[in-house]
């Protein structure tokens, strides 16, 4: 099949989105403005200049859309469990993602919506490939293949990629391949970000699996609060002196989006302290290690500074999974690289 190797403008069926975006700028502008998908469309909208920096415009317009599609598809996985997500956000040569507002309560909800992507993904890089087909048009068809590409890319078994997600409700065995298979490829493609990627999951695998200890491990979170004691000073109440230490009693529990939170209190004081914490712990102690005096204009304050005892906790029943769940999505992830492949192949036969 003969190809134009440099297709024109006026053929290229990406150049009329380009020009219908200019045409409706003062709309475009209006939506920006007022709408909630203001944010997507200005972080598209700067994705694109950066990419037309390097590739045509029609080149960069398409590769956009391709990640839109992919991110639309966690997005759509993710409504359907139920679970709030941020509208997409593009990063200029990294390309695209969503944020959780609440994380998933098992491994398989966490495969489902990382799966979402690359299906969906799949299905445009697809849709890109038949339309190459029917118009006869080359860019499309590179397009296409850079979506096949990113979206087996994606499926390497290693976090924060998709793979690495869908890999919670396979086999945690997995990351092993992903950590030694994973690294021959990121070589290989010479992509410093993917080798940071890397880097990161192979070291918060370390601290997972590579770590052997006795005991867990004891983090110390501090807090410090003010408190206004000068009432309770002239009620002849005993205020405690600079060097008092003692345990305070507390409750912990999680916020809707997800956040740990510890209340310690004081009743002798009326006093109660909310600690953050910033991931999911198992608390031990909460302590008062210092109390400054403070003279302020309404009376005395105290400065009370509190630690909290806490240690990692790794919920392992997250990642019990059915066993027919862990087949179905094993069959979908192998599938879905096996066909990914195949049209990355196929497409370039099409083109050369």
């Amino acid at each position: 099949m003969e190809t134009n190797p440099k297709p024109s403008a006026k053929k290229n069926p990406l150049w009329y989105i380009g020009a219908f975006v200019l045409l409706q700028g003062k709309y475009l502008l209006a939506l920006l403005k007022f709408s909630k998908l203001g944010g997507v469309l200005l972080s598209m909208a700067i994705s694109v200049g950066a990419y037309a920096i390097i590739f045509p415009w029609s080149f960069s317009i398409g590769l956009v859309s391709l990640l839109l599609i992919h991110e639309l598809g966690h997005v759509i996985a993710a409504k359907q469990k139920k679970l709030p997500v941020s509208a997409p956000l593009f990063i200029p040569f990294l390309g695209a993602l969503i944020t959780m507002k609440r994380n998933p309560r098992d491994a398989q909800t966490e495969a489902y919506i990382a799966l979402g992507g690359p299906i969906l993904g799949s299905i445009g890089a697809l849709g890109f490939f038949i339309a190459g087909y029917m118009l006869d048009n080359e860019l499309l068809y590179h397009l296409a293949n850079v979506g096949f590409f990113l979206n087996l890319i994606n499926l390497l078994p290693i976090q924060p990629l998709d793979g690495g997600r869908i890999a919670t409700a396979v086999s945690r065995w997995l990351w092993a391949v992903g950590l030694v298979g994973g690294l021959f490829v990121i070589i290989y493609m010479r992509a410093p970000i993917f080798m940071v990627i890397w880097a990161l999951f192979a070291w918060d695998l370390y601290q997972k699996y590579g770590r052997r200890r006795k005991n867990d491990p004891t983090t110390h979170i501090g807090g410090a609060f003010d408190l206004s004691v000068e009432e309770l000073r002239l009620t002849g109440a005993i205020i405690p002196g600079t060097e008092h230490h003692r345990e305070l009693p507390f409750t912990t529990y999680s916020t809707l989006d997800g956040q740990q939170v510890v209340l310690a209190t004081w009743d002798a004081l009326q006093f109660e302290g909310l600690i953050h914490v910033p991931r999911q712990m198992i608390i031990h102690k909460v302590k008062v290690v210092g109390v400054e005096h403070q003279q302020q204009e309404d009376g005395l304050h105290l400065k009370i500074k509190c630690q909290v005892e806490c240690s990692p906790y790794e919920n392992d029943r997250y990642y019990e999974v059915p066993t027919h769940v862990r087949i179905k999505f094993g069959t979908t992830y192998a599938l879905l690289a096996v066909a990914l492949a195949y049209m990355m192949w196929f497409t370039h036969t099409m083109t050369t």
